[in-house]
């Protein structure tokens, strides 16, 4: 396919010269359009700009200063405001430089001196080549910082949709567990014997602990990380209800307002539930008492601790207990990289939990058996 000709309107009011720029150009390749007034000069690059076909395209302008009406300058202003004006070549017989600065500043491509002779032309050749050149770059940036822009849309659209999905995943998510918890509890209460009864109330409470981190997930701004002490508050409160008579009335929690991601979140939440139940069948074999879970930081070390004051080392030993409370502690201490320690001066007894803030590094554990 043959390389389409440019155009290239000449605006001057010097017949003569305008042949001259004719022929001489149109040697050099280039089709030229000849306009004798900056008014003519406008209409014709309007009319091209209305018609929007190849053949009426004007590609390049170059514009004399000195003119009846308006004046180069006076053209060029007007020129710059029409959308997708084609660049101009300023050319003025002029010497003084200001007017070839003010020529620049207000838009034009490049500037050259005439002469009546014609000997400007080659020049003229060579500007409207490079302001052709510096119209194509300026194109392909204005449409690589389009499609970079639109790109960004994309992505933003995608992310948003993402995070709706994701918060749609998690709404169901934790609705389903939740449905489940409440399917254990309907069962639990129904169980004549106290050693199945105490099994599905603690799966009831494994369950709602990671529900409710889904549940965190899905009514936050913030998909990637769990407001711990929200998060326990919530779990501690799903407790008591859960909790026959008033063995957990006196369940408190003091924890800072810490931020981890979903996955810690969840166990350190299974490890609260184990255990806060722990406690409650046997601290206080008489009845209830005070437990304490309490969460601080120190530093990107963060300090996990249940705490009651009932009998301590002196609780008997439940013949039906299958140890399941203490390997699901084990396991979520591997999972958190966490150091698990009894507090040998605490009256009762006191479980304390250190781990780091953000996910340990892989193949590096720390955890010891939960007592």
């Amino acid at each position: 396919m043959n390389q389409r000709t440019p155009t290239l309107l000449y605006i001057d009011d010097d017949a003569a010269l305008a042949r001259l720029v004719e022929r001489g150009l149109t040697r050099r390749g280039y089709k030229v359009v000849h306009a004798a007034s900056g008014e003519e000069g406008l209409e014709r690059i309007r009319h091209a700009d209305a018609q929007a076909s190849i053949e009426d395209c004007i590609d390049v302008v170059a514009l004399d200063q000195y003119m009846p009406g308006l004046d180069g300058l006076e053209t060029l202003e007007q020129i710059m405001a029409i959308p997708n004006a084609p660049p101009v070549v300023f050319v003025t017989a002029s010497q003084d430089s200001n007017i070839a600065v003010t020529a620049l500043k207000a838009g034009a491509s490049d500037y050259l001196v005439k002469d009546v002779k014609g000997d400007f032309i080659p020049l003229l050749q060579v500007a409207a080549d490079g302001a052709l050149r510096q119209a194509e770059l300026q194109k392909a940036r204005e449409a690589a910082e389009a499609e970079i822009h639109a790109s960004r849309d994309r992505y933003a659209a995608l992310a948003a949709e993402r995070e709706l999905l994701l918060r749609e995943v998690n709404h169901r998510v934790g609705n389903s567990l939740q449905i489940i918890a409440s399917l254990l509890h309907l069962q639990a209460s129904s169980a004549a014997q106290e050693e199945v009864k105490a099994a599905l109330t603690n799966a009831m409470g494994r369950v709602a602990a990671v529900a409710q981190v889904h549940r965190r997930l899905y009514t936050s701004q913030d998909l990637k990380s769990v407001v711990l002490n929200q998060y326990l508050d919530s779990l501690l409160e799903d407790l008591r209800r859960s909790a026959e008579g008033n063995r957990m009335s006196r369940l408190t929690l003091k924890a800072e307002p810490i931020e981890i991601d979903p996955d810690r979140a969840v166990a350190v939440g299974i490890i609260v539930n184990e255990l806060v139940m722990n406690a409650v069948k046997y601290a206080y074999p008489d009845g209830a008492g005070p437990i304490h879970v309490e969460l601080t930081s120190q530093g990107e070390d963060l300090m996990l601790s249940i705490a009651d004051d009932g009998v301590g080392d002196n609780a008997k030993a439940d013949p039906h207990s299958t140890g399941m409370g203490q390997r699901i502690v084990a396991a979520m201490a591997t999972k958190l990289d966490a150091s698990v320690e009894r507090d040998p001066a605490h009256a009762g007894t006191r479980i304390i939990l250190k781990f780091r803030r953000a996910a340990p590094s892989p193949g590096r554990t720390n955890s010891a058996p939960a007592s």
